[in-house]
């Protein structure tokens, strides 16, 4: 006798386990990058010197005091964030200021391929620059900020850091290869404030990231301060601003290599001689004025042009303190 056939029932409660849905890295990561617009700073952080000039680790405090703007960077166990590691702020503020202006919303967490942020930046895709990356990350992290300038119509006490969050997200391939799949970070309130307020933000010339860390501040200061495309000001102030740590002197010296060449992007660097005060002059102001001023002007569009093509050509300056 043939038995009847019978489909077998699941047992009550038991469910047929599903399958794992498919999530792309678009859904889990909203992407700001790539960036498609030039490169831009916020003017008073180019204006004034927040970040060490140094390519190795920095691990003295940073003050500035001048014409009531005061500034105090404390170093982490890492070092100061340097002129290097602002490269990625700049990138941020970028990405922050395209959305701005293109009249999207905006919030202080911003998400970005490392990709994207090398190639922006002239960096090679080499894992040295990935680790470069995370070490640049942890001092904009560590960092600690007081100032006294005010940023979107507020003022604030305290410190804050560049970045209050920092965060790699690396996926892992079969063999249990590290791969980074983004970098996400949260903007710190005062510089976020500063872009989406003051929106007091100038872009920068395609050869700034292949200068070294002297003429990288020279030219963020021309770009930030100079009137009617002209800066003059003495030896000392000028060395305060730029933020540079090592003796006038010297200083001085490193000027001395740069005027009469074309190394700033879109500026032309002299040092002028000038007479000594009469000693009831310097009497009544208190201090002693230094003999060198330092001439900036903005040379005209076509012949900034022609020198932006042959920096890019040539490769850019390696100086350093």
């Amino acid at each position: 006798m043939t038995r009847p056939t019978t489909t077998a029932q699941p047992k009550e409660g038991r469910k047929t386990p599903a399958k794992a849905p498919k999530i792309s890295q678009r859904d889990l990561f909203q992407l700001d990058s790539p960036l498609t617009s030039e490169i831009r700073g916020e003017r008073s952080l180019m204006a004034f010197p927040f970040f060490a000039l140094s390519k190795n680790a920095w691990m003295k405090p940073l003050t500035y005091e001048h014409a009531n703007v005061s500034i105090e960077v404390r170093p982490s166990a890492s070092g100061v964030a340097t002129i290097y590691d602002k490269e990625i702020v700049l990138y941020i503020a970028s990405l922050m200021a395209a959305k701005v202006e293109a009249g999207e919303e905006v919030a202080q967490d911003f998400v970005f391929t490392a990709h994207d942020l090398f190639t922006v930046t002239g960096a090679n895709h080499s894992a040295r620059s990935y680790n470069r990356l995370s070490e640049a990350l942890e001092r904009l992290q560590g960092t600690q900020i007081k100032t006294n300038i005010e940023a979107g119509g507020e003022g604030e006490e305290g410190f804050f850091s560049w970045l209050s969050e920092a965060r790699l997200h690396y996926s892992k391939t079969r063999t249990g290869e590290r791969r980074l799949k983004a970098v996400k970070v949260r903007l710190c309130d005062w510089l976020f404030r500063a872009i989406l307020r003051d929106r007091q933000v100038l872009d920068y010339a395609a050869a700034y990231f292949q200068l070294g860390p002297i003429e990288r501040r020279i030219y963020e200061v021309a770009r930030a301060t100079s009137e009617d495309d002209r800066l003059e000001v003495d030896l000392a102030t000028f060395r305060l601003q730029i933020g540079y740590q090592n003796p006038l002197s010297n200083f001085r010296a490193a000027l001395k290599q740069i005027a009469g060449t074309d190394t700033i992007p879109d500026y032309d660097v002299e040092l002028v001689e000038t007479p000594g005060e009469p000693e009831g002059e310097t009497a009544k102001r208190g201090r002693r004025s230094s003999p060198v001023q330092v001439v900036i002007t903005r040379r005209a569009a076509s012949e900034s042009s022609s020198d932006s093509d042959n920096e890019s050509a040539e490769g850019g300056s390696s100086s350093d303190e």
